[in-house]
Protein backbone atom coordinates (compact mmCIF):
# COMPACT_ATOMS: atom_id res chain seq x y z
CA UNK A 1 0.00 0.00 0.00
CA UNK A 2 1.80 3.17 -0.87
CA UNK A 3 2.05 6.13 1.52
CA UNK A 4 -0.49 8.24 0.44
CA UNK A 5 -3.14 5.35 0.38
CA UNK A 6 -2.30 4.83 4.09
CA UNK A 7 -3.62 8.63 4.94
CA UNK A 8 -6.96 6.90 4.76
CA UNK A 9 -6.07 6.06 8.03
CA UNK A 10 -3.20 6.76 10.41
CA UNK A 11 -0.47 4.87 10.04
CA UNK A 12 0.09 4.16 13.83
CA UNK A 13 -3.61 2.56 13.12
CA UNK A 14 -2.31 -0.13 10.88
CA UNK A 15 -3.90 -3.82 11.55
CA UNK A 16 -1.77 -6.51 11.00
CA UNK A 17 -2.86 -10.10 10.15
CA UNK A 18 -6.20 -11.02 12.49
CA UNK A 19 -9.15 -13.07 12.24
CA UNK A 20 -11.13 -10.25 12.57
CA UNK A 21 -12.37 -7.78 9.46
CA UNK A 22 -12.07 -3.78 9.35
CA UNK A 23 -13.53 -2.64 6.01
CA UNK A 24 -13.75 0.72 5.05
CA UNK A 25 -16.09 1.26 2.27
CA UNK A 26 -15.45 3.89 0.11
CA UNK A 27 -18.74 4.60 -1.84
CA UNK A 28 -21.13 7.12 -3.53
CA UNK A 29 -24.92 6.17 -3.04
CA UNK A 30 -25.68 7.01 -6.75
CA UNK A 31 -23.20 4.72 -8.05
CA UNK A 32 -24.70 1.32 -9.60
CA UNK A 33 -21.72 0.05 -9.39
CA UNK A 34 -21.18 0.78 -5.28
CA UNK A 35 -24.90 -0.96 -5.30
CA UNK A 36 -23.35 -4.23 -6.75
CA UNK A 37 -20.05 -4.11 -5.30
CA UNK A 38 -22.12 -3.56 -1.79
CA UNK A 39 -24.06 -6.57 -2.64
CA UNK A 40 -21.31 -8.64 -3.28
CA UNK A 41 -19.37 -7.67 -0.02
CA UNK A 42 -22.15 -8.30 2.08
CA UNK A 43 -22.39 -11.95 0.45
CA UNK A 44 -18.82 -11.96 1.18
CA UNK A 45 -18.99 -11.37 5.18
CA UNK A 46 -21.56 -14.02 5.37
CA UNK A 47 -19.15 -16.56 4.15
CA UNK A 48 -16.25 -15.58 6.24
CA UNK A 49 -18.80 -16.02 9.42
CA UNK A 50 -15.84 -13.98 11.53
CA UNK A 51 -16.22 -10.81 13.61
CA UNK A 52 -16.59 -8.01 11.16
CA UNK A 53 -16.76 -3.82 11.59
CA UNK A 54 -17.82 -1.95 8.62
CA UNK A 55 -17.66 1.85 8.19
CA UNK A 56 -18.19 4.19 5.20
CA UNK A 57 -16.30 6.97 3.33
CA UNK A 58 -17.41 9.37 1.46
CA UNK A 59 -16.40 9.54 -2.48
CA UNK A 60 -18.35 11.83 -4.94
CA UNK A 61 -18.71 10.75 -8.38
CA UNK A 62 -19.77 14.35 -9.15
CA UNK A 63 -18.24 16.79 -7.02
CA UNK A 64 -19.53 19.94 -9.34
CA UNK A 65 -23.04 18.37 -9.54
CA UNK A 66 -25.04 21.64 -8.16
CA UNK A 67 -26.94 21.54 -5.18
CA UNK A 68 -30.03 21.01 -7.18
CA UNK A 69 -28.84 18.30 -9.41
CA UNK A 70 -29.16 17.42 -12.55
CA UNK A 71 -31.88 15.41 -14.65
CA UNK A 72 -31.21 12.13 -15.41
CA UNK A 73 -31.29 12.20 -19.16
CA UNK A 74 -28.95 15.45 -19.29
CA UNK A 75 -26.45 13.45 -16.40
CA UNK A 76 -26.62 10.72 -19.08
CA UNK A 77 -25.91 12.65 -22.38
CA UNK A 78 -23.12 14.55 -20.89
CA UNK A 79 -21.59 11.46 -19.13
CA UNK A 80 -21.88 8.91 -22.38
CA UNK A 81 -23.01 10.76 -25.54
CA UNK A 82 -25.98 9.59 -27.38
CA UNK A 83 -29.25 7.61 -26.17
CA UNK A 84 -27.41 4.65 -28.25
CA UNK A 85 -24.94 4.71 -25.88
CA UNK A 86 -26.40 4.77 -22.76
CA UNK A 87 -28.52 2.14 -23.30
CA UNK A 88 -26.13 -0.77 -23.40
CA UNK A 89 -24.50 0.57 -19.99
CA UNK A 90 -27.93 0.33 -18.29
CA UNK A 91 -29.00 -2.88 -19.72
CA UNK A 92 -25.55 -4.38 -17.90
CA UNK A 93 -26.09 -3.07 -14.98
CA UNK A 94 -29.65 -4.39 -14.83
CA UNK A 95 -28.53 -7.84 -15.72
CA UNK A 96 -25.75 -7.70 -13.38
CA UNK A 97 -27.88 -6.38 -10.76
CA UNK A 98 -30.11 -9.49 -11.45
CA UNK A 99 -27.62 -11.86 -10.21
CA UNK A 100 -27.23 -9.56 -6.47
CA UNK A 101 -31.30 -9.61 -6.20
CA UNK A 102 -30.99 -5.82 -7.65
CA UNK A 103 -34.24 -4.42 -9.56
CA UNK A 104 -32.25 -1.18 -11.23
CA UNK A 105 -35.38 0.59 -12.23
CA UNK A 106 -33.67 3.42 -14.42
CA UNK A 107 -37.21 3.92 -16.31
CA UNK A 108 -38.41 5.80 -12.87
CA UNK A 109 -35.29 7.82 -11.81
CA UNK A 110 -35.86 11.26 -13.03
CA UNK A 111 -33.21 13.07 -11.20
CA UNK A 112 -29.51 12.98 -10.47
CA UNK A 113 -28.50 14.70 -7.01
CA UNK A 114 -25.77 16.17 -5.57
CA UNK A 115 -24.76 13.41 -2.92
CA UNK A 116 -22.61 15.70 -0.64
CA UNK A 117 -26.25 15.59 1.98
CA UNK A 118 -26.48 12.11 1.58
CA UNK A 119 -22.36 11.38 2.74
CA UNK A 120 -23.45 14.04 5.67
CA UNK A 121 -26.63 11.88 6.70
CA UNK A 122 -24.16 8.93 6.39
CA UNK A 123 -21.80 10.60 8.53
CA UNK A 124 -24.33 11.53 11.11
CA UNK A 125 -25.36 8.19 11.17
CA UNK A 126 -21.40 7.09 11.92
CA UNK A 127 -21.47 9.42 14.95
CA UNK A 128 -24.84 7.86 16.56
CA UNK A 129 -23.83 4.72 16.15
CA UNK A 130 -26.26 3.54 13.87
CA UNK A 131 -25.39 0.47 11.14
CA UNK A 132 -23.87 2.93 8.01
CA UNK A 133 -24.40 -0.69 5.37
CA UNK A 134 -28.11 -0.37 6.11
CA UNK A 135 -28.35 2.82 5.74
CA UNK A 136 -26.87 2.84 2.79
CA UNK A 137 -28.54 -0.34 1.71
CA UNK A 138 -31.85 1.87 1.96
CA UNK A 139 -30.38 5.12 0.36
CA UNK A 140 -29.19 3.32 -2.75
CA UNK A 141 -32.62 1.09 -2.85
CA UNK A 142 -34.51 3.76 -2.65
CA UNK A 143 -32.70 5.70 -5.50
CA UNK A 144 -31.96 2.91 -8.09
CA UNK A 145 -35.19 0.79 -7.23
CA UNK A 146 -37.80 3.39 -6.50
CA UNK A 147 -36.58 6.46 -8.56
CA UNK A 148 -36.44 8.43 -5.46
CA UNK A 149 -34.59 11.74 -5.23
CA UNK A 150 -32.41 10.76 -2.40
CA UNK A 151 -30.74 14.54 -2.46
CA UNK A 152 -33.98 16.09 -1.22
CA UNK A 153 -34.19 16.66 2.52
CA UNK A 154 -37.54 15.31 2.74
CA UNK A 155 -36.21 11.50 1.47
CA UNK A 156 -33.29 11.84 3.68
CA UNK A 157 -35.51 12.14 6.87
CA UNK A 158 -37.79 9.18 5.92
CA UNK A 159 -34.81 7.21 5.39
CA UNK A 160 -32.78 7.83 8.37
CA UNK A 161 -36.00 7.69 10.25
CA UNK A 162 -36.22 3.87 9.48
CA UNK A 163 -32.91 3.89 11.41
CA UNK A 164 -33.56 5.82 14.49
CA UNK A 165 -32.17 9.65 13.43
CA UNK A 166 -34.99 12.04 14.01
CA UNK A 167 -35.88 14.62 11.80
CA UNK A 168 -34.57 17.74 13.72
CA UNK A 169 -31.10 15.55 13.82
CA UNK A 170 -30.81 15.24 9.93
CA UNK A 171 -32.22 18.59 9.15
CA UNK A 172 -28.90 19.77 11.46
CA UNK A 173 -26.74 17.44 9.48
CA UNK A 174 -27.72 18.80 6.31
CA UNK A 175 -27.55 22.04 7.41
CA UNK A 176 -24.00 22.15 9.01
CA UNK A 177 -21.29 23.42 7.34
CA UNK A 178 -19.00 21.91 10.06
CA UNK A 179 -20.00 18.12 9.04
CA UNK A 180 -20.15 19.46 5.22
CA UNK A 181 -16.47 19.95 5.69
CA UNK A 182 -15.40 17.02 7.90
CA UNK A 183 -17.20 15.20 5.08
CA UNK A 184 -15.54 17.12 2.41
CA UNK A 185 -12.10 16.56 4.15
CA UNK A 186 -12.28 12.66 4.61
CA UNK A 187 -13.14 12.96 0.56
CA UNK A 188 -9.75 14.85 0.09
CA UNK A 189 -8.14 12.13 1.74
CA UNK A 190 -9.42 9.36 -0.05
CA UNK A 191 -8.69 11.42 -3.20
CA UNK A 192 -5.41 11.91 -2.47
CA UNK A 193 -4.50 8.05 -1.99
CA UNK A 194 -5.05 7.85 -5.86
CA UNK A 195 -8.01 6.27 -5.71
CA UNK A 196 -9.87 7.31 -8.90
CA UNK A 197 -13.16 5.18 -9.21
CA UNK A 198 -15.40 3.84 -6.41
CA UNK A 199 -16.70 1.30 -5.10
CA UNK A 200 -13.19 0.64 -2.92
CA UNK A 201 -12.99 -2.28 0.07
CA UNK A 202 -9.82 -1.21 2.55
CA UNK A 203 -10.13 -4.50 4.10
CA UNK A 204 -7.91 -4.77 7.83
CA UNK A 205 -5.70 -1.17 6.85
CA UNK A 206 -3.58 -3.28 4.65
CA UNK A 207 -5.28 -4.35 1.28
CA UNK A 208 -7.49 -2.39 -0.82
CA UNK A 209 -10.19 -3.99 -3.36
CA UNK A 210 -10.88 -1.85 -6.26
CA UNK A 211 -14.57 -2.44 -8.06
CA UNK A 212 -17.76 -4.56 -7.91
CA UNK A 213 -15.95 -7.95 -7.99
CA UNK A 214 -17.03 -11.14 -7.32
CA UNK A 215 -18.24 -12.37 -4.56
CA UNK A 216 -15.20 -14.59 -4.64
CA UNK A 217 -12.59 -12.71 -5.12
CA UNK A 218 -13.91 -10.10 -2.07
CA UNK A 219 -14.08 -13.27 0.37
CA UNK A 220 -10.53 -14.08 -1.22
CA UNK A 221 -9.34 -10.67 -0.25
CA UNK A 222 -10.45 -11.52 3.09
CA UNK A 223 -8.61 -14.51 3.74
CA UNK A 224 -5.49 -12.86 2.46
CA UNK A 225 -5.44 -9.85 4.94
CA UNK A 226 -6.90 -11.85 7.89
CA UNK A 227 -4.25 -14.92 7.30
CA UNK A 228 -2.34 -14.12 4.78
CA UNK A 229 1.54 -13.37 5.11
CA UNK A 230 1.44 -10.89 1.70
CA UNK A 231 2.16 -7.58 1.07
CA UNK A 232 -0.09 -4.65 1.64
CA UNK A 233 -1.71 -3.89 -2.03
CA UNK A 234 -4.35 -2.66 -4.44
CA UNK A 235 -6.43 -5.44 -5.81
CA UNK A 236 -7.93 -4.51 -9.14
CA UNK A 237 -9.44 -5.83 -11.51
CA UNK A 238 -8.99 -9.15 -10.05
CA UNK A 239 -6.88 -11.02 -7.08
CA UNK A 240 -3.80 -12.89 -8.29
Amino acid sequence: MSQTLSNIVRSNDRIGPTASLHVEVIADLVCPFCFIGKRRFDEALKAVQGPSEVCWFPYELNPEMSPEGQPLDVYLTRRFGSPANVEPVLEYLREEGKQVGIDFRFDKVRHVPSTLPVHQVMQLAETLGKDQSALAEDLMSAFFEEGRNIGERGHLIDIAGAHGMSAPDVIKAIDSDQLRQLVLARERQVRSSGLVGVPGFLVNRRLLIVGAQDTDNIVNAFDRAMFGEGTDSIVSPALH
